[in-house]
């Protein structure tokens, strides 16, 4: 099969294109960046918020699918108001670019998207075909939008919510609290957000499952494991490297208010991947031990 992955420059684009090789795939790479030298495979450097581009560049490839990686992500930059033009033209406008120029080239697509899209309240976790869309930000908002825009465009697609990602290729969590611990003998870190992370190796290999299938619709996945707070992954990030470190739990009342509200409740409900047949990620610990052995400690 024929592969179009965007936004390989980031951290799950990255792991997407090496899961594809390992399995022998034809794909091409793209992202905003004229080069991508970490990668080795055929690359184009593409503008997604540019329609005409977008339409030609994957009408040149022909591939069967487009795994639609690129976004803005930087969720407290998102609200500043001279980006937020910036942010709906990546996540909202670049997506009904891709979504409509796969509908011409008539291959499959898989987005992905956030628990960003709920309101965050409560202790239920949020199934894949819950409607309860209330977004408290500019990036869950525009993340929604690309998603109302694969749904009106597409019948041949996969949405695919993930939470808390960390990968080789790119800031995240767990390479924060590494950092933090060479400055800092404690840190604060918030209890009362809930949620389970994603580790981008083992999310691409489930994306790429679901590429060689006709199980469309929307998806929720995580690592298994449970639900955790930060603190509980903070701790098990300090437990993991062997980094001896006090960390306090507290309120994201008293840690203090970013630009961006942050969800309270980011938990997805995973069921709907068993159901349809697809193997479910290994538990968050056995990903994060083995991407501190990848990564080391020193990242």
């Amino acid at each position: 099969m024929k592969y179009f992955v965007t936004g390989v420059g980031g951290q799950l684009g990255y792991d997407v294109v090496n899961e594809l090789k390992r399995r022998g795939h034809s794909c091409v790479g793209s992202d905003i960046l004229e080069k991508c030298e970490s990668l080795d495979c055929d690359y184009v450097s593409l503008d997604i918020t540019d329609s005409c581009a977008v339409s030609d560049a994957i009408k040149a490839y022909s591939p069967d699918v487009v795994i639609h990686c690129a976004a803005w992500t930087a969720v407290d930059a998102a609200e500043d108001e001279e980006n937020i033009c910036k942010v709906r033209a990546i996540n909202a406008s670049g997506t009904r670019n891709i979504a409509l120029a796969c509908s011409e080239s008539g291959c499959k697509m898989i987005y992905i998207s956030t628990d960003y899209v709920f309101d965050g309240e409560g202790d239920t976790p949020w199934e894949p075909d819950c409607a309860e869309y209330k977004p408290q930000n500019v990036y869950g908002q525009t993340k929604l939008e690309g998603e109302l825009a694969v749904r009106e465009l597409l019948d041949r697609y996969f949405i695919v919510r993930i939470a808390w990602v960390f990968g080789r290729n790119g800031s995240n969590f767990v390479k924060t609290m590494l950092k933090l611990s060479k400055k800092y003998s404690s840190l604060r870190v918030v209890c009362d957000q809930i949620g389970t992370p994603t580790y981008t190796f083992d999310l691409a290999r489930l994306l790429v499952d679901m590429s060689e299938t006709e199980k469309y619709g929307c998806y929720h996945a995580t690592n298994e494991g449970g639900y955790i707070s930060w603190y509980d992954f903070a701790c098990e990030i300090f437990r993991t490297a062997g980094v001896d470190m006090a960390v306090t739990p507290v309120t994201t009342a008293e840690y203090g208010a970013s630009k961006a509200k942050r969800p309270f409740n980011s938990r997805l409900d995973k069921a709907k991947l068993k159901e349809n047949g697809f193997t479910p990620l290994p538990d968050w610990r056995d990903a994060l031990e083995r991407y501190i052995k990848e990564i080391g400690v020193n990242e």
